[in-house]
């Protein structure tokens, strides 16, 4: 039977499977934090266990860690032992860890891409929702619990039951000043953060094959905002260029073996999908959200919608409610929207090309004096290089602040958060109330769309600071 790339990899992972259609799939990789990781390890102590296979767990340091200078260690109690409790498990039980100190720490769904760690045709899981950022690379990536965080450990396996096949075509191209976060956003804009729910998603058309490594990342990392279990991209020759020669690929005749399977990764012509969609790519704009939800967006020359326009008595209640948390008036045009704060990072938007894609609309330009800006790469080797590019100095220069790698005000479970009613264009991937700090507005953008509104001191269209 034709099959989709969801099914081959499913199918050559599959250990066993109920009748019910509960099923134990093999896991390649294990990526850990500070976060979701303690309880797992302590549960391994109380039931006298090892970790089965620790050369395919990775473990780093990220939502915890300050991004300010760390000579000085870390204020917060609660963040301190989390990291110290990390360190001290990896040890016990042999796991390998990227620590505060070491140049490779980062965001742990752009550490394992750069170390190559995440390999396409792989099932590949960590105790964090966006997991399946790693899909860009054909690999079928899940965020779990805790709980199964422990499974991993002790089995290498996952329980988990079949989802459904759900196709986006994106085809067309893209517009100056139209990002993959865009797409992204317009993506959800249209199936809502419920429309994939029970299904993984693959993202397909002329859009998504003409995008660069790093930009089918954001497409996939914000899979789970669409309500989906995973996001998939078909592994191509970009994929196999970006992971040749990464510290953890495959090598010599490894290399080659790898290469014939990655090859084989693409759903069959003919394979069914339970749902498929179609989007224009001339017809996606720069996007901005304006409410309380990752689906509450429009495009940079639209306006903030009325509940009044709304039939629908629960939806009204909804933009309602998001109108006051937010502090916003209906029919407000979105430019109009003045803000406090800019936080260009994540593991949305922290990589390379996302930092070069703000550099280049903040060079030579300086950021309005009320706003407060800053950067934050996505990891110690990302740092490194924006510094070899100069970017950090096109930053400073702009009024930024240049910090150190982490997931920052993505979450506000660190130093880093909004004060209550301060207003920030953020290049990260969820808007919930409280979400970069109790009482926080955000509005996701690209980075290019953050950086113009740093140097407009609102929500500001970057087609208008581009070449």
């Amino acid at each position: 039977m034709p099959k989709t790339l969801y099914d081959k990899i499913w199918n050559d992972h599959l250990v066993h499977q109920q009748d019910d259609g509960t099923s134990l799939l093999f896991v390649d990789r294990h990526l850990i934090h500070e976060v979701t990781s303690p309880q797992a390890f302590e549960g391994l102590r109380n039931s006298n266990r090892k970790v089965r296979q620790p050369k395919l767990t990775l473990a780093v340091v990220d939502h915890n860690i300050p991004t300010t200078d760390r000579s000085k260690g870390i204020d917060d109690k609660d963040s301190k032992i989390q990291v110290e409790t990390l360190e001290k498990n990896c040890r016990e039980f042999g796991v390998k860890l990227f620590g505060m100190d070491d140049k490779r720490q980062g965001i742990v769904h752009i550490v394992g891409p750069e170390q190559g760690f995440t390999q396409p045709g792989t099932v590949i899981v960590c105790g964090d929702s966006h997991t399946a950022t790693h899909g860009a690379f054909g690999s079928l990536a899940f965020g779990i619990g805790t709980s199964e965080v422990e499974h991993v450990l002790a089995t290498q396996t996952l329980v988990q039951k079949k989802a459904k096949n759900f196709r986006i075509n994106v085809n067309g191209k893209l517009s100056l000043g139209v990002t993959s976060k865009d797409v992204i956003l317009q993506i959800i804009g249209k199936i809502g953060t419920a429309g994939g729910t029970g299904c993984v998603l693959e993202y397909a058309g002329s859009v998504i094959s003409n995008l660069s490594v790093e930009q089918r990342m954001t497409i996939c990392n914000m899979s789970i905002e669409g309500g989906a279990r995973a996001g998939l991209i078909q592994p191509d020759e970009k994929i196999f260029s970006y992971l040749k020669g990464r510290p953890m690929s495959p090598k010599n005749d490894k290399w080659e073996r790898a290469l014939e399977y990655w090859n084989s990764l693409k759903s069959d012509s003919d394979a069914k999908f339970d749902k498929e969609i179609n989007l224009n790519g001339e017809d996606i704009a720069p996007m901005v959200t304006w409410g309380t939800s990752p689906e509450d967006v429009v495009s940079i020359n639209g306006k903030v919608p009325n509940p009044d326009n709304e039939k629908n008595e629960d939806k009204k209640n909804s933009i309602n409610r998001s109108l006051k948390y937010m502090g916003l008036k209906p029919d407000v045009k979105i430019q109009d929207i003045k803000i406090d704060k800019v936080f260009i990072g994540s593991c949305t938007n922290g990589r390379i090309e996302d930092l070069r894609e703000a550099a280049q609309i903040l060079k030579n330009k300086k950021k309005a004096e009320h706003v407060h800006g800053m950067v934050v790469p996505g990891s110690g080797l990302v740092k490194e290089q924006a510094e070899q590019e100069g970017l950090d100095k096109i930053f400073i220069k702009s009024g930024f602040e240049w910090r150190e790698p982490g997931c920052s005000m993505c979450l506000a479970m660190n130093a880093d958060k909004l004060k209550p009613q301060e207003r920030c264009a953020s290049t990260s991937n969820r808007n919930f109330e409280g979400r970069q700090g109790r009482g926080g507005r955000t509005h996701l953008v690209s980075p290019g769309m953050a950086a113009a509104a740093a140097i407009a001191g609102n929500l500001d269209d970057v087609r208008k600071y581009q070449n």
